[in-house]
């Protein structure tokens, strides 16, 4: 059996998806419907843009759905997954990629969720940070005692899990974490707290915009990010995307039950390599790759 996964934010990179752009008419139009929805030409951020334009918010998360969900439109008939779960942002890739949402409906969600987002952060001076060589449940244990608002939001893989909250509370935690054992504790180059209490007044802004939007059952099974279980339900897909800004990544139990419900390989479908490597953090022998298109 074969997953098929959708990075997240964080993958972004100067000049993605133009190759896509111009060998395809379709991806040509797919830019033209972007820029109709989002009021604005991201091609010109993606393609000639600087590293710091394309970190702006409303500008990072459409683009890397659109060079995802243009890739498996591109992959036609040789898109063929078993399974797909996406990280994050790359949640929504999956759903529009495996046909649980249409691209219209995809992308203004997506547009709808960084903008929200960026309003949270700007209410919650707020931060995250990577937590490397502790076991899960010491950082959930010592988050739990910490004052203040922090969580274990990324779940990526197996002795790397990632923090959010407030400011104060991140510093504390990450002081903690270090004497507790932790090989390091990183502080990221991120707006704000994702994944975690703080991103409420997001949740409650995207959640109409979700319950409003058409979902459909998927063509294969999508493991969500708030279960990291197998969904095919439109109704239950709906409720657990409404939860996901609040909620943490449970990457590293969507890989584990990817592998165990019989999985044989992966292939990524977007900018970068990163979720290779963390189903290699899984199973070092486990089969991965990058999507293709013949001729690009």
């Amino acid at each position: 059996m074969k997953a098929y996964v959708f990075p997240g934010q964080g993958a972004q990179f100067p000049g993605m998806a133009k190759d896509i752009y111009d060998s395809s008419s379709r991806a040509q139009e797919r830019f033209a419907e972007a820029k109709e929805i989002l009021g604005f030409d991201i091609k010109e951020i993606m393609f000639n843009g600087s590293d710091e334009g394309l970190k702006e918010t409303k500008v990072t998360q459409p683009a890397i759905f659109l060079h995802s969900v243009l890739l498996a439109e591109e992959l036609g008939g040789s898109f063929t997954p078993d399974m797909t779960a996406g990280h994050s942002l790359g949640e929504f890739s999956a759903l529009v990629a495996s046909g649980a949402l249409d691209f219209h409906n995809g992308l203004s969600l997506v547009s709808k969720r960084a903008m929200a987002m960026q309003k949270a952060c700007e209410l919650n001076p707020s931060t995250m940070a990577a937590i490397l060589g502790l076991e899960d449940n010491v950082v959930e244990d010592i988050c739990a005692v910490t004052d203040g608002v922090v969580v274990a939001a990324n779940y990526n893989c197996p002795g790397q899990l990632v923090i959010s909250g407030s400011n104060d509370a991140i510093d504390k935690a990450c002081e903690a974490l270090t004497s507790a054992g932790a090989k390091r504790a990183i502080k990221l180059p991120v707006g704000g707290a994702f994944h975690s209490p703080l991103m409420e007044p997001a949740r409650e802004e995207l959640a109409a915009a979700i319950q409003e939007a058409n979902f459909s059952s998927p063509k294969c099974p999508i493991y969500q990010n708030v279960t990291a279980l197998p969904e095919t339900d439109a109704a239950v897909i709906q409720k657990n995307l409404v939860a996901q800004l609040t909620a943490p990544v449970k990457w590293t139990q969507i890989m584990q039950n990817m592998i165990a419900n019989g999985a044989a390989s992966v292939v990524e479908v977007g900018p970068g390599k990163v979720l290779q490597g963390l189903f290699k953090k899984v199973d070092r022998k486990f089969e991965t790759s990058s999507a293709e298109i013949a001729g690009i």
